[in-house]
């Protein structure tokens, strides 16, 4: 874990040595200026003449002068390699992130996931630039003004000795409490953060619900119970500051009182009792630093091992070493699919199936029969739990990911549109294509007319998932980034479902151009738009039930019959109403 965490410093080495040699400067200006102080009040406060107390005057202003210097380092140059770390840890945590399986993003929240790449480093950068500069500064003002005190007085100095075991003690006692309540404070704070994602996308529903209130109620009970959290931190960390206050003050008392006998006694003269004064605020400054530290190095580390965790997760298996350019045949071959590790809720079993080089196959049944799934499988979405997938004989694990997806093209019911112009949407599946080629795309979805009706045309913005859209836009847009990805082999899963029945008869030709000399796979609901399909699979959750073209599926007057006419009848009423 700190051997990773050092890791990050490797680039910055230079900045690195800059800050610590900075904080050893602030160090040393500090040990030096109250030697200074002792001199002038004992040597030149009493002279006839100013001319030396005004040379050491000038010495000081030096001094501070060069620790203003030293501490504008420290404050940028320390701070901007934390913000370089904090920049290289959360390129690395995205990169990880998409390099991790569909099912890690099942299985994990949204919330969750931005609080690890915002929040938790953070806390780490500021760990990453105030760490080694506090133990630095600490263990150099410890060490120098300790050796200093005892230069000026032993025995006053074993006296200020006498206190320093209780603080080690009470640090020690108090540090797994504030460990363990900054660990709980990270945990709520990744809670609240998915419970106002998960609010802030369901507005509309929330709305139209009118659950306000509930959603208001909902949140106020995790928000308050992250600020009963942060509170029993806080509590901690206050007793312990608490505690530390006062054996300051009392040190302070101790050593008044007790540099006071000393110099009465003739023991120590007027300027080694300013010197010790002054010495002990600097003696107490590594001590109120270490306690720093440790609030530091909680909420650093806390946030490091979250990251940790996702750095050291199994990735999304790439083993495959072929590069697929141009697939036609598709084949199931025995395959089996659980979405977890139990073998008796099985989504599909022992699905054998060959889908021809250029045909167009249909899929149709009842809901829960694994269509969705199936279509999932192929790009490796998912792996198959048992069986396999081949496209041209070679299985799809042999083939790398990145040439498997880009040549694959799906368009689902579940169309998502990233925050940026419609340009941006229509280009994703290939950032280097033409304004051309990109209107030429958008005009085969049948949504170049409705663009050009926009004031900004192609530069408009589609909003968060593209909210600022209807329905039907939203999957016209994904049907042009297919058309312009260009892909061989389609997969329609619902693609035309929020299109009405007129804009659906016209991207529906399109389809059918896109598709031509083409694999593609087509799952669909309203059986009207899978007649000319070339074959028409039936399936539900024991497998393949019917097959064949739609006019033998008629005859045979079985499953798909049924489904059918019922698809018929619902678009009927629909119509009607």
């Amino acid at each position: 874990m700190i051997k990773r965490f050092i890791s990050y410093y490797k680039p910055y080495k230079l900045l690195f040595f800059i800050d610590m040699a900075a904080a050893i400067i602030i160090a040393g200006c500090n040990l030096v200026y109250p030697s200074v102080v002792k001199d002038i009040i004992n040597k030149y406060v009493f002279e006839d003449t100013p001319k030396m107390l005004l040379i050491f005057s000038a010495v000081l202003l030096g001094i501070y002068l060069l620790k203003s210097a030293s501490t504008y380092i420290v404050s940028y140059h320390g701070h901007l390699m934390g913000i370089k770390m904090q920049r290289d840890m959360r390129g690395d945590l995205f990169k990880k992130y998409q390099s991790l399986s569909t099912t890690f993003f099942d299985n994990n929240k949204t919330g969750d996931l931005l609080t690890r790449l915002v929040n938790d480093l953070f806390e780490v950068s500021e760990l990453a630039h105030h760490g080694p500069e506090n133990l630095i500064l600490a263990i150099l003002m410890f060490a120098g003004t300790f050796t200093i005190l005892i230069t000026i007085d032993l025995y006053l100095t074993l006296i200020v000795l006498v206190i320093v075991p209780f603080i080690i003690v009470f640090t020690t006692l108090s540090r797994r409490e504030m460990r363990s309540s900054m660990k709980s404070y990270r945990r709520q704070t990744a809670v609240i953060n998915s419970s106002l994602e998960n609010s802030i996308s369901g507005i509309r529903e929330t709305k139209c619900y009118a659950r306000e209130h509930y959603e208001i109620e909902k949140f106020g009970e995790v928000n308050g119970l992250l600020a009963k959290l942060r509170g029993k931190a806080m509590r901690s960390m206050a007793k312990y500051e608490t505690v530390m206050a006062f054996i300051s003050d009392l040190l302070y008392l101790v050593i008044v009182l007790a540099g006071g006998l000393f110099f009465f006694y003739g023991r120590i003269d007027a300027g080694e009792f300013a010197a010790f004064i002054l010495y002990i605020g600097m003696f107490l400054t590594p001590i109120q630093k270490i306690a720093w530290l440790f609030e530091q190095f909680q909420e650093g580390m806390t946030g490091f091992t979250r990251f940790a965790e996702i750095m050291g997760m199994e990735e999304e298996c790439d083993n495959g070493t072929l590069t697929l350019t141009d697939p036609g045949d598709v084949e199931f071959k025995n395959v089996s699919f659980s979405y977890t590790s139990d073998s008796e809720n099985l989504v599909i079993n022992n699905l054998s199936l060959n889908i021809p080089r250029g045909e167009t196959l249909a899929i149709v049944g009842p809901s829960g029969g694994g269509k969705t799934t199936l279509c999932n499988l192929i790009p490796r979405l998912y792996d198959v739990s048992c069986g396999k997938i081949t496209l041209d004989g070679t299985d799809i694990r042999d083939y790398t990911l990145e040439s498997l997806r880009k040549s694959i093209g799906v368009v689902s019911q579940n169309v998502f549109l990233f925050d940026g112009t419609i340009r941006d949407n229509i280009a994703y599946g290939r950032g280097n294509a033409t304004d051309e080629e990109i209107i030429d795309a958008a005009k085969r979805a049948n949504i170049h007319d409705f663009i050009s009706t926009l004031d900004r045309g192609y530069d408009t913005e589609v909003g968060e998932r593209g909210l600022k859209l209807s329905g039907g836009q939203r999957q016209r847009v994904a049907i042009a980034r297919v058309f312009l990805k260009n892909p061989s082999l389609l997969i329609l899963d619902e693609a035309t479902s929020a299109l009405d029945n007129i804009t659906e008869m016209q991207i529906q030709k399109s389809l059918e151009e896109l598709s031509a000399g083409r694999t593609v796979i087509v799952v669909a609901h309203r059986l009207s738009t899978v007649k000319n399909a070339d074959r028409i699979v039936v399936l539900d959750k024991n497998g393949i039930v019917e097959e064949g073209t739609h006019d033998s599926l008629m005859t045979l007057g079985g499953e798909y019959f049924r489904l059918y006419t019922m698809s018929t009848r619902s678009a009927s009423l629909a119509e009607a109403n």
